[in-house]
């Protein structure tokens, strides 16, 4: 007669053996559901930043999409408007006061950040057709293609 501890590892190695077995399965489908993530993901993209797409050239990076004036903002001159308004103590609307140095540096970053998103949803967008092209390919191989890759 087996112990209770014999038992639990037997069934822990049965599970295990499983496991491995149906691994590459399991990263199959993992791959599949991956690739229609990032299609969801880039179909969303392309909906909420319509209107930043046709600057995608220029969004690199050191460009941001500035959506209220529709057009693409150089990060540089942009942090310099900055500290140039928070010299000035020009009125900051979205305070309702005068900029401050705190203001201009919050802002610098928001739109730091806004251009790396920007860089970013351009790159998932324009790899939609080939996101694409992948998952239709892996849909339709043959199972046992399936299983070797």
């Amino acid at each position: 007669m087996r112990s209770s501890g014999s038992t639990s590892r037997l069934a822990c190695g049965v599970g295990a053996f499983c496991l491995i077995l149906t691994s590459p399965l399991l990263a199959q489908s993992l791959s599949v559901n991956e690739l229609k993530a990032k299609i969801f993901d880039a179909r969303m993209a392309q909906k909420t930043f319509a209107n930043g797409l046709p600057f995608c050239k220029e969004l690199d990076g050191s460009n941001f999409y500035f959506e209220p004036r529709h057009r693409v903002l150089n990060l540089e001159e942009y942090h310099q408007s900055l500290d140039n308004l928070a010299k000035a103590q020009a009125y900051n609307p979205e305070k309702r006061r005068p900029w401050s140095a705190e203001d201009a540096n919050s802002r610098w970053e928001q739109v730091k950040k806004q251009a790396v998103q920007d860089e970013a949803t351009c790159k998932l967008v324009a790899g939609l057709p080939e996101f694409e092209k992948r998952l239709e390919e892996l849909q339709h191989k043959p199972e046992g293609q399936k299983k070797t890759q």
